[in-house]
């Protein structure tokens, strides 16, 4: 009898191919297009998106790029490929009769989650199991990968498996607070910075707000952190509506103010360090909150491609835990 082959699809967002304008337009021109993402009336955001987003936005965003570009290219997509390697040698170690093979998909740009498939069914994969790398379910970045997948699954025999969230899986807290123990030592406080999401979108019944506070809670349970030594605070506000609140670029100068003036920072929401976390966080925020009085800001990186993710990651995969 032949062995089972179980293919792993590690889906993550996307990034433009270089740090020019003519890419980030490629890049932000399929992201803002998604219903997903902006469900507003068609009528009324493709003008705005055509006529002003994609005409004044990319040069911006391409600057910021080439801040945090590597010579082996995005941060997302190189972190994210480690990920793959180093899932693909664990795997690889474990003893029985299952052969298994990672491979990478982004849900805007390449690689797609189709070319992802595509491997996985050039090799003979019996099932698939995909994992996107949001530890927070939401309809802006879970939903999105599944809706490609429904479309898609047609063309291939294989049973496809998504682990649709993990923001309270015991393997994902506890590998947090390992990467965050060192950096608090010293700190008055830790603030957690997840991605902001139009309140709106809570009130229609996202699961979002309520998973990442969740997440904040057992990792400050983890860490040992009194009440007064953590807070949740949302990034990355764009447009003029309601977001989730509080607003970290508004908490940071109050923060300051109050006499707390050494804090790490921490985005538990963001499997790979990109461009919200090395330079929105890790620069940007962290000169705001030092020229409003701070005298210490410490951004603790993602978790990357560091062994206790590799494990957690083994652990969804091999378990199918979703808790």
């Amino acid at each position: 009898m032949k062995n089972q082959k179980r293919g792993i699809l590690l889906v993550n967002l996307g990034t433009p191919s270089e740090p020019t304008p003519e890419a980030v337009r490629r890049f932000l021109k399929a992201f803002l297009s998604d219903r997903r993402v902006v469900d507003l009336p068609r009528l009324i955001w493709l003008p705005i998106l055509y006529g002003i987003i994609l005409n004044f936005r990319p040069a911006k965003v391409a600057k910021n790029y080439r801040k945090i570009w590597t010579e082996n290219g995005s941060p997302l997509l190189v972190l994210t490929k480690r990920q793959q390697e180093k899932l693909q040698t664990a795997l690889n170690s474990l003893v029985g009769s299952t052969e298994f093979k990672v491979v990478v998909g982004m849900t805007y740009l390449e690689p797609s989650i189709k070319q992802g498939l595509d491997k996985l069914a050039e090799w003979g994969a019996d099932e698939v199991t995909i994992l996107p790398l949001y530890p927070q379910y939401s309809t802006t970045t879970t939903a999105p990968v599944t809706d490609q997948l429904e479309l898609l699954e047609k063309d291939y025999s294989f049973q496809m498996n998504v682990i649709q969230e993990y923001h309270s899986h015991r393997s994902y807290i506890k590998a947090l607070a390992a990467s965050a123990r060192d950096s608090i030592k010293g700190k008055d406080k830790l603030v957690m910075s997840f991605h902001g999401l139009p309140k709106r979108y809570v009130t229609s019944g996202d699961p979002y707000q309520e998973q990442c506070e969740k997440t904040a809670e057992l990792l400050a349970k983890e860490l040992g952190l009194a009440e007064n030594q953590w807070e949740v605070a949302y990034q990355s506000r764009v447009g003029k509506e309601e977001w989730l609140k509080p607003y970290l670029d508004e908490r940071l100068p109050e923060i300051a103010a109050e006499g707390t003036s050494k804090i790490a920072v921490i985005c538990p929401g963001f499997s790979v360090d990109c461009l919200e976390t090395l330079e929105e966080i890790a620069m940007e925020n962290k000169a705001l909150f030092l020229e409003n009085g701070g005298e210490k800001f410490d951004y603790i990186p993602a978790l990357n491609d560091r062994e206790r993710h590799i494990e957690m990651m083994l652990s969804l995969i091999t378990k199918m835990e979703t808790v």
